[in-house]
Order: structure tokens, then sequence, then C-alpha cells
């Protein structure tokens, strides 16, 4: 007999349902991460007379960033100042400037194969950014990705951005998944692993082909840590 109190254990609990959604940040996890939103950020922030170190813009990457702009404006911004128009400025010249940045853009290696491998495992596939809605559609736009996904959830969809988990559970709603135990999520942040770790899903996995070393990942709450996400599809046949 349970104790008194205790919940007893189901077969659920016992035996995890089979996975079903993947969730993936997209730059430093699906595109390669050489500064462009650093650079972007900083020259923006700059131009709207507000001064930010790359350390500073660190602490933020993953983050939502329209939310990054409205952080460092409120901070920094003069007194007097309408901030609102600035914060609205600012985050119109950085998008224009990491638009400009990705013109370009190309998957990072492996990356196209393994999302493939995902499908043909029947995975449901998303992805989550702190990017807005016209840039994303942009960079999936010159990848040929239109379609390649089955939700896509920006910074834009949310009323906070990561470590919150909302982007994630908009990517469950979006996909009709019902228990976060049937879902993984991955980043190069360590703000994607927060976000992972407060939405309680079964996997926050880290890949540092990103933002973060491998290092500053393995310091944050997670499951796995892995080089990149060519690696991901095999992980998942053999712990998930």
């Amino acid at each position: 007999m349970a104790a008194a109190g205790a919940f007893p254990v189901t077969a659920e609990a016992a035996d995890p349902p089979p996975l079903r959604l993947v969730v993936l940040d997209i730059g430093g996890t699906l595109i390669p991460d050489h500064g462009e939103v650093p650079n972007a950020m900083q020259s923006a922030l700059g131009k709207g007379g507000i001064s930010v170190s790359f350390a500073e813009i660190n602490d933020w990457r993953g983050a939502s960033k329209r939310g990054m702009v409205k952080h460092f404006v409120e901070l920094r911004g003069k007194p007097g100042a309408n901030r609102d128009t600035l914060i609205d400025s600012v985050y119109a010249d950085f998008s224009a400037q990491a638009d400009a940045a990705y013109r370009n853009v190309k998957p990072i290696p492996g990356v196209e194969k393994a999302l493939d491998d995902m499908r043909r495992a029947n995975l449901l596939l998303a992805t989550t950014t702190g990017f807005g809605r016209d840039l994303t559609d942009r960079i999936f736009q010159r990848l040929g990705w239109k379609g390649r996904f089955d939700a896509s959830v920006t910074s834009d969809d949310v009323v906070d951005g990561r470590p919150a988990p909302y982007m994630i559970f908009h990517a469950m709603e979006a996909t009709h998944v019902n228990s976060v135990r049937e879902v993984v999520a991955v980043g190069d942040t360590p703000l994607d692993l927060q976000a992972a770790t407060n939405a309680g899903v079964r996997g926050a996995i880290g890949v540092y082909s990103g933002a973060a070393t491998e290092e500053r990942l393995r310091r944050q709450p997670h499951t796995h840590i892995l080089a990149s996400v060519a690696n991901l599809p095999a992980l998942l046949r053999s712990e998930f």
C-alpha cells in the first residue's frame, strides 16, 4: 500500500511514452553562429546612443532580441527620452543588420541530414527562436526550409522569451503534443537549456556548435550535451 499522501506510480511514469516532438533552436543550432547577432545588436544599440559590451550581450544569447533591446534601452537610455520609440528604432535597425548578415546563410554541416533522419523516424519537428517572425521567415526562405517543420515559434509569439518555457509550450500546442515527456528541446545557449528545464521536457539537450562552449553548457541543467545537431538522431535512437 502506498504511504499516506503519496502519489501512485503510473504505468507512464515507469515506462516513458515514445518521443514525439523535437524542438530546435535556430541560430547556432541549425545555422552557424559567426557573431552576426552580437555584432548587429551592439551596432544598433550604439547608433541609438546605448553603449553595451559584447560580454553583456553574450549573457542574453538565446533571448528575445526585442526583449534584449528593451532591457538595455531601459537600463541605459537617457532620462526623459521616448524609450518606446527608441526600442522600436533600435530593434528595426538590428533586424535589418541581422537580415543582411544572414543573406547567404547555410545550415550547419550535417543538420539537414539529421532533420531528414528524424523525419523518417516519424518525429515531429519544431523550431523556436529569439528572432522575430519576419527575420525567421526570410532565413527559412533562403534555406528552402518552408514546410520542413511542423511548427515554427518566434519571440513575437510569446509574452516572455527564454528562459521562460512558453515557446516550447507553443510548439507543443501547434503540434498537438500533450505531454512534456514526449518532447526534447535542443539549443546552443544556457538560456536554451534553462527554457527546456523550466518546461520540464524529457530532454534538455545542449549543442556546442554555436554561442556557448561545451564547458559553459555543462554548467547548466541538462540531460545531454552534443557537438552538433548532426549527432542528434543517433542519440535519440539510443537513449529515447
